[in-house]
């Protein structure tokens, strides 16, 4: 979930535009799609837009459409549950806030839950999981969810700013992977900030990794406690990093305290808060390929994914590389699954809303890897 607006649109409308030229150029399928119905009361009329791309995906992690159009769905979080992929995406939509720094105008309200038995068949949108009036706790901010499953139940995490305005993490559990959700009365204790990812390591235990700077608050946690003052690093110590703890049997709460995940360059260093292609901004995702740990993130400000790899869970990670460039919008978030034994890039970006950074779609592609494990940097749209 992204926490700052810059004037990225430009951009954005320079890559859709050539992204659409190139297309049209190689004469590819255009596909008419209706542009999701704005959620709240003063919402415009449905538009058809038309989007460009190739249906499906292919081996060479061709383009990809929207997973769904009737909604606005980002940040998706994808995990195969009984062979079948879900994906828990953020759900965004007009809330008519003007845009600043600390992303007010990212007010989502709720979550919905995708589905789909095959890359490429059916994508089922089931409604709504869980909303902000479920919760007691509730301020305002539904950001980015994951989930979970054990022993027959499923526990949805999402982050939200509680009466106070500050971030916590809260915690809902269902009999089903699409809920809904009922989510407990309190968030977890000791929780904060945002973008919560949980990992299941090859012995089933969880963990909790989670965090992001600027709106998602972890500059504000850097003294153990929550302050109303930022508190960055100078641009040559280390960064802030991702956050991760071990979750306890019953899934609801933290076993032990919060560390930090280090990221080291190739000379074993961390990596400085300076480094805006390679530092911690938000969206931690960890997965696993071949016995090494991949820790995915967002750089925020510099708006490409990139990752880090690891012999242990908890790390310490060394910088690898890009797992994908800057997409149309301004916030990139992402995550990694493997289905039918293929591995899979789940990200989103606003071609469907024409640029609008808060307004995004969820969209997947085949994710590759080189000989030595290394990820094959995917790249979005046409050149």
């Amino acid at each position: 979930m992204h926490t700052r607006y810059l004037p990225l649109l430009a951009l954005g409308a320079v890559m859709l535009s050539a992204c659409t030229e190139q297309v049209s150029h190689k004469e590819e399928i255009r596909d008419t799609l209706q542009v999701p119905a704005k959620s709240n009361a003063d919402a415009a009329q449905q538009r058809e837009v038309k989007q460009v791309g190739q249906k499906g995906l292919d081996e060479y992690g061709s383009k990809s459409l929207p997973l769904v159009t009737n909604i606005y769905t980002a940040d998706p979080s994808a995990h195969v549950f009984d062979d079948k992929l879900y994906i828990y995406p953020s759900h965004d939509y007009e809330a008519g806030i003007p845009q600043n720094d600390n992303g007010d105008h990212f007010a989502m309200r709720d979550y919905h839950v995708l589905s789909m038995s095959e890359v490429g068949g059916e994508v089922k949108e089931h409604g709504v999981a869980l909303s902000v009036d479920q919760v007691p706790w509730a301020g305002r901010q539904m950001w980015a969810p994951d989930a979970a499953t054990k022993d027959g139940q499923y526990y949805l995490y999402f982050p939200l700013k509680d009466k106070q305005d500050i971030f916590r993490i809260g915690v809902a559990i269902s009999d089903s992977p699409v809920g809904p959700f009922v989510p407990e009365p309190e968030p977890m204790a000791g929780s904060f900030s945002m973008d919560p990812a949980v990992f299941a390591d090859d012995d089933q235990q969880h963990y909790l990794f989670f965090g992001g700077i600027w709106g998602g608050q972890l500059q504000r946690w850097t003294k153990g406690e929550y302050s109303q003052q930022d508190d960055y690093p100078t641009d040559d110590a280390p960064a802030l990093m991702p956050k991760a703890v071990k979750l306890s049997d019953d899934m609801l709460s933290m076993d032990g305290e919060p560390q930090d995940i280090m990221i080291l360059d190739e000379s074993g260093q961390p990596i400085k808060q300076g480094d805006l292609d390679r530092r911690f901004f938000e969206a931690a995702w960890v997965h696993k390929y071949q016995g090494n740990y991949y820790l995915s993130y967002s750089t925020g400000d510099t708006h490409k994914i990139v990752y880090a790899m690891s012999e242990n869970l908890m790390g310490p990670y060394t910088f690898k590389g890009v797992v994908l460039d800057p997409v149309v919008g301004w916030t990139n978030h992402h995550s990694i699954a493997e289905f039918q034994d293929k591995w899979y890039l789940f990200y989103h970006d606003s071609t469907l809303s024409k640029g609008q950074t808060h307004l995004r779609s969820v969209k997947m592609a085949q994710l590759k890897y080189n000989d030595d494990g290394t990820i094959v940097p995917y790249q979005a749209y046409y050149k």
